[in-house]
């Protein structure tokens, strides 16, 4: 059975549509699905490509600290790494201060693959964010960025 499409001018859509936190929820999982279906190719998903990037931002991260600046589960980075690991785009390597810890660290290939993606990347973007001018965009980006931020900040 096909679902009905969404009449965007009924008075339930109309409510959820003046409701900022509904629409940056539809945002993010539209932004997720179309990040996941350009990674699909390669086997990733959005999780594994947050943390490659931040990796690249890095001489590399323990696991719990991977967990806590991505906002992931502790056992999702675990699976998350293996992945990457099987892929040759990180590796962990012993923590220089603590034997028993090991950091995750990015390998060459994978910084190439983030290098191949980073234009894909952006073709999502653009399409995501189409109906907005560049300085909407620049607007737009400037406000999540601050929310982020204060979010990060606040250890939420």
């Amino acid at each position: 059975m096909d679902a009905a499409p969404i009449d965007a001018q009924e008075p339930w859509m109309r409510g959820l549509h003046a409701d900022t936190g509904y629409l940056l929820y539809r945002m993010g999982l539209r932004s997720g699905q179309m990040f996941n279906s350009f990674l699909q190719e390669s086997g990733l998903r959005l999780r594994h490509y947050a943390l490659l990037r931040f990796l690249a931002t890095s001489e590399g991260a323990l696991q719990r600290e991977l967990s806590s600046r991505l906002g992931y589960d502790p056992s999702a980075i675990v699976g998350l790494v293996d992945d990457l690991e099987k892929l040759g785009f990180a590796e962990r390597r012993p923590s220089p201060d603590d034997r028993r810890s090991r950091t995750v660290v990015l390998t060459a290939d994978g910084r190439a693959f983030l290098r191949d993606t980073d234009e894909a990347g952006l073709r999502v973007t653009d399409d995501l964010l189409g109906p907005l001018d560049p300085a909407e965009r620049e607007l737009l980006h400037t406000l999540l960025r601050r929310i982020a931020e204060t979010e990060l900040d606040s250890g939420s």
